[in-house]
């Protein structure tokens, strides 16, 4: 057995072996250590090896998932080793034969198919990048739902493409390796690399042909070779991990590079579309909107807002479709109920390719097509929105398959096959013959010796069973005698004579005991074999079903998004091809739902107007104190932006938005230690990367740009940066500084206007009001928010006179900040208390509340005391 494993292992070098003895995965040698700390399992031992203890860790094959779950996601692959055939099977090659065993799949980040190591609502891509002839191409399959795309992709629009698909596995040449190096950090996926043969396009192509049936793939799309050399490569890993077994995979679809809002990865991480900066899912854009209510649809919602559209036509007629379910709520609400009863088709469809699938799978299918013709049924195909007429026929056309699996299952199957017991009664004679044996085993024999004391008139006469003959038919010897005559014996075989019994049996008792013995194991054989015919039926309709699933789907997404507006207030934005970009009371869906979830107050909305009735670019330079809500307000507009691109209303009370070809985020301060880069080297890399792509459609979120460096190095990097977004990007832009002499810019570039966030001074504190108004600001009051922080009273009064001093230096042309502070006395740890503010009385207004006594006030002197108070207040 040893050796049996070592020659397995021997091909599988770079995956934990998970070697199947009965009802256990074993690990030996080295891949017992690791698994058994990845795992936190025992660490045993079992016979030797070259003198030394074999290390040993096992888990049972019932809970495998769960310990693929926590490999995969520690970096590891798993190489699932199973038995071929049975004991019994060996042993007839020779007494001391070793069972078959072999390799039947390879557990990789990129190729999971079970529910239970997936995300229900996110996809799970393997995607392969190639080069071929200085053209580059990015490829990519979710083997859980058939997706497969391709697209061209030079080499310096990988990082993004990656950062909107984030899969968990990329597979690359060996040749190019090297071009991985920067990349590889910045995503949390599994690098794979495959031979240079894998990549070969001529091979991939008859791969491909051959994986679809077809005889040229242009059918499909003009494919290049560089794609083709991607898309062959998956295919070649599909291969090599399923042993043979291909997934559900449908025919590529080439995406068009210019057809999505293109999003960098800084800025999709700036923006937590959908992953919080913390790294979960909640508190993203992606978690604010998700009503989605099947799991189908949730995918759906992902790729939407990881890809917004820029055809202007697909945009309205995704809200043309949600405008139609906002109108007509009682009949969307309708069809959300029926949705919710609809299972993960997709992933069900995924698994039955693969030869994964358990009854559950069959059943999911059959409730998924039940309520698509439900759906079909409930809506006028005349009244409805374009989006829903083409998914409209789609739904329908299922009646056969969900006749076919209605007839053959019960309601609610177990969830292995192995289990048994998911054939509906009367499907198959066979099979209800078998379990009536099995199950009433006792009243078919008693049936049938009634039926054998009829025949012989003996009244007496019995079945029964022992150990040595099994059943046999027993009477007295007084009525053996006619039994063994003419013509009773011609049916009744005697088989013993006792001192006071004769006992015999029949060909039909000996038929029937063979079938009771073997019932359980016949019956069962029985399901798996009518699961197989079931699942090839399934398999034959596949496509047509995994279109359904997909127009499921889009009548989900739709149908949340409406509901999403209703419940939030959202409104239908203005999309067309121009320049605009106007928000009229744009609101931060995050911030909104977290203040609600608080109980605080209700969020602050602010316009945002960047139409510059020109050509030219259109910038807010945006001024304001710390903790006003600038970022916020940065951020709003972003994402308003892309809601409305993904095809979806607004967080806004009015918003017309020109097409914007891309988002870019310059938000908030991180470093790279990894790679040693310091905060401003990285906010330098990222600024350098908008400057150099953003065009004149783009829109540029920028925020606090130079401040990583000395004032005037940072105040003369963010002027030129503003500058160049002017005049040579020409892009719509929303810059936040706190330089506040860069305000000056507003009357030298004619695209650029001031703006700032409203403040209000009491008592020398700073009040936030969070409104955005046109204007500049004259400070930062970072030492009123230094306050409001909690730092100790004697830092914060300290940084008051620096701060006085300087100002008052700066006022009276000093030369230098050194020579102001050269004039200050040095800190104190322990000041001399500041002087105790005079103590101003009470206000008439404080006087007057004073008097009152609420309890004896009827409510019309209330009212009159209300107007009183607010007479005084005014003056």
């Amino acid at each position: 057995m040893m050796a049996q494993f070592l020659e397995i292992k021997s091909r599988h070098r770079d995956a934990l072996l998970f070697y199947r003895m009965g009802d256990f995965y074993e690990m030996f040698f080295d891949d017992a250590i690791a698994a058994s700390q990845a795992l936190d399992i025992a660490l045993t031992k079992r016979g030797k090896h070259d003198g030394d203890d074999i290390p040993m860790c096992g888990v049972p094959v019932h809970a495998a998932e769960n310990y693929f779950h926590t490999l995969i996601r520690k970096g590891f692959r798993v190489a699932v080793c199973e038995q071929l055939e049975s004991p019994a099977e060996a042993k007839k090659r020779g007494a001391k034969s070793v069972v078959k065993r072999d390799v039947v799949r390879l557990v990789t980040p990129g190729t999971l198919t079970e529910d239970s190591l997936l995300e229900a609502r996110r996809h799970n891509f393997l995607a392969a990048f190639a080069e071929v002839r200085d053209e580059g191409a990015l490829a990519w399959v979710d083997i859980s739902t058939g997706a497969f795309h391709v697209m061209p992709c030079p080499l310096i629009r990988l990082a993004p493409e990656l950062a909107r698909l984030n899969p968990s596995e990329m597979i690359v040449s060996e040749a190019n390796q090297s071009n991985w190096a920067e990349l590889v950090p910045d995503f949390d996926a599994a690098t794979t690399p495959l031979s240079r043969s894998s990549f070969d396009s001529t091979s991939a192509a008859k791969r491909l042909q051959e994986l679809f049936g077809v005889s040229s793939l242009d059918a499909f799309a003009p494919f290049g070779l560089a794609e083709v050399s991607a898309m062959g490569a998956i295919i070649d890993y599909l291969e090599i991990t399923q042993k043979g077994k291909l997934p559900l995979v449908r025919p590529p679809l080439r995406e068009n590079a210019g057809g999505a809002m293109q999003i960098d990865a800084a800025t999709r991480r700036n923006l937590e579309i959908t992953h919080a900066l913390s790294g979960g899912r909640e508190g993203s854009l992606i978690a604010a909107m998700d009503r989605t209510v099947t799991a189908a649809g949730g995918r759906l919602l992902e790729r939407r807002l990881s890809s917004p559209s820029r055809d202007v036509s697909v945009i309205q007629a995704r809200l043309d479709a949600i405008e139609f379910s906002v109108t007509n709520r009682q009949q969307a609400d309708a069809l959300r109920d029926v949705l919710r009863k609809v299972p993960d088709m997709e992933r069900s469809l995924s698994r039955l390719g693969l030869d994964r699938a358990g009854p559950r799978d069959l059943t999911a299918i059959r409730s998924g097509l039940t309520q698509a013709f439900t759906i079909s049924q409930s809506m006028d195909a005349s009244q409805i929105p374009t989006l829903f007429q083409q998914n409209m026929d789609i739904l329908q056309g299922h009646d056969e398959t969900i006749d076919i699996l209605e007839d053959a299952l019960v309601a609610e199957p177990p969830l292995l096959a192995r289990d048994g017991s998911f054939i509906a009664e009367g499907y198959d004679a066979e099979l209800d013959e078998c379990r009536t044996l099995r199950d009433q085993g006792r009243s078919v024999v008693a049936s049938l010796q009634m039926q054998y004391a009829e025949t012989a008139g003996i009244q007496s006469l019995k079945v029964k069973h022992n150990n040595v003959l099994g059943y046999f038919i027993e009477c007295t010897a007084t009525h053996a005698e006619k039994m063994l005559s003419e013509p009773l014996n011609e049916t009744f075989i005697h088989r013993q004579t006792t001192a006071n019994q004769v006992r015999f049996t029949t060909l039909e008792l000996s038929e029937l005991e063979t079938k009771i013995h073997n019932a359980g194991g016949r019956a069962l054989e029985i399901e798996k074999r009518l699961f197989a015919t079931l699942r090839e039926a399934i398999l034959s309709v596949a496509p047509r079903i995994a279109d359904a699933s997909r127009a499921l789907a889009e009548f989900d997404l739709v149908t949340a998004l409406a509901d999403l507006a209703v419940g939030e207030n959202w409104t239908r934005p203005e999309v067309d091809s121009g320049r605009s970009f106007d928000i009229q009371g744009g609101r931060h869906p995050v911030v909104e739902r977290a203040l609600r979830k608080q109980g605080q107050s209700q969020f602050v909305a602010n316009d945002c107007r960047l139409t510059d009735g020109h050509d030219g670019a259109a910038i807010w330079l945006l001024t304001g104190p710390n903790m006003a809500g600038k970022s916020t307000f940065l951020r709003q507009n972003a994402l308003i932006a892309l809601i409305a691109q993904m095809g979806s209303f607004v967080p806004a009370a009015f918003a017309h938005i020109g097409i914007v070809s891309q988002l870019f985020s310059r938000v908030g301060a991180s470093d790279d230690l990894a790679r040693g880069r310091s905060t401003f080297m990285v906010e330098m890399v990222e600024t350098a990367a908008i400057l150099n792509q953003a065009d004149d459609r783009a829109l540029v979120i920028l925020d606090e740009i130079g401040r990583g460096t000395a004032t005037y190095d940072g105040l003369s990097i963010a002027w030129a940066t503003l500058e160049h977004l002017h005049d040579v990007n020409k892009s719509r832009a929303l810059f936040a500084t706190h330089y506040h002499e860069m305000t000056a810019l507003s009357d030298k570039l004619s695209g650029a206007d001031n703006a700032t966030v409203a403040v209000k001074e009491w008592d020398g504190d700073v009040i936030f009001l969070h409104e955005v108004i046109k204007g500049k600001a004259d400070r930062s009051y970072g030492v009123q928010v230094a306050k409001l922080a909690g730092l100790p009273s004697a830092v914060v009064e300290r940084a008051r006179i620096v701060l006085q001093a300087l100002e008052k230096g700066v006022s009276e042309a000093k030369t230098s900040p050194k020579a102001i502070i050269d004039d200050l006395p040095l800190f104190s740890v322990n000041p001399a208390p500041a002087a105790a503010p005079a103590q101003a009385g009470p206000s008439e207004v404080e006087e007057k509340l004073a008097e009152i006594r609420p309890d004896e006030l009827t409510p019309r002197e209330a009212l009159q005391l209300l107007y009183e108070l607010k007479s005084l207040a005014t003056v």
